[in-house]
């Protein structure tokens, strides 16, 4: 959805920003990387610990077709089981900035 705002004589046109979600479990090496390089990039994400929450595992699995953290998900793209390599190339490709 983008939104658009009159000032002055000029439209401004901006796209709020995406919700990211991060699904990981405490003790996953990959999910602290994942973490601490979206953290150090800038971007404002929700961790959401499926070792805990058995339904946000389940809505995981549903989103992602798969069962292994860490899970990436923004808007409607998801990125699953991976490192942080593989995290910059996805973000990069679908323009998700912080």
């Amino acid at each position: 959805m983008t939104y658009q705002l009159t000032r002055g004589q000029s439209l401004v046109y901006f796209r709020p920003p995406m919700q990211l979600k991060l699904y990981s479990r405490q003790w996953c090496s990959w999910c602290i990387d994942a973490k601490d390089y979206l953290s150090e990039k800038g971007y404002c994400f929700q961790e959401i610990d499926v070792g805990r929450d058995r339904q946000a595992y389940e809505e995981m699995k549903q989103l992602s077709a798969q069962t292994y953290v860490p899970t990436f998900v923004a808007g409607d793209k998801v990125l699953a089981n991976f490192d942080t390599n593989q995290l910059q190339k996805f973000l990069n490709e679908h323009q998700i900035n912080p």
